[in-house]
């Protein structure tokens, strides 16, 4: 379909909670899709939430194969997540650098739990159940924190850890995620 903008931080629909998508396999849903992942592969993004593109509901995709920007993640695979539900797995806490399409230029340290479970709906209706860790679990619950009006900027605990990515790390080409 086309390239969307992204939203940016500021813009008061990225703090709405989005609604729950309630039909599936819709010529909407399926146009939505194909604007969520051309809008995210054109940014080099690992995920983006439908919120980012002005859509208020429950959809979020994500993915990482090898990828330039993340040269120490494992791959996360290309899904599609409608109505997420994400349960941690225990109490582990693991802090790492993010960025966002929403908040450009940027990046901070933010806590996230490092291992979680993770239960939804692809784009069919059919139900998606995954236990993850590390920079999977991390990708995924960015994602969906903007399913509820949260940007990683709210999650930061030590703000000495939050700034300019070319001020951070000087001559280092990171984009957004």
């Amino acid at each position: 379909m086309s390239i969307k903008p992204v939203l940016r931080m500021g813009d008061e629909r990225l703090l709405q909670r989005a609604e729950p998508v309630r039909e599936f396999s819709t010529p909407a849903l399926r146009d939505l899709l194909v604007d969520m992942n051309d809008t995210m592969q054109a940014l080099n993004g690992a995920g983006l939430a439908a919120p980012q593109i002005g859509v208020g509901l429950r959809v979020v995709i994500f993915g990482v194969q090898s990828n330039s920007r993340y040269p120490d993640a494992d791959s996360v695979p290309q899904t599609i997540l409608i109505n997420p539900i994400i349960t941690p797995i225990d109490e582990q806490i693991e802090e790492g650098w993010e960025g966002c399409l929403s908040v450009p230029g940027l990046r901070g340290v933010v806590p996230r739990y490092l291992n979680i479970r993770y239960q939804g709906c692809d784009e069919n209706g059919g139900l998606i159940d995954r236990t993850v860790s590390g920079f999977h679990a991390r990708v995924v619950q960015h994602e969906c924190d903007h399913l509820d009006g949260i940007l990683y900027p709210m999650r930061i605990r030590d703000f000495s850890k939050f700034g300019f990515t070319e001020e951070l790390f000087p001559g280092q080409d990171l984009q957004d995620e």
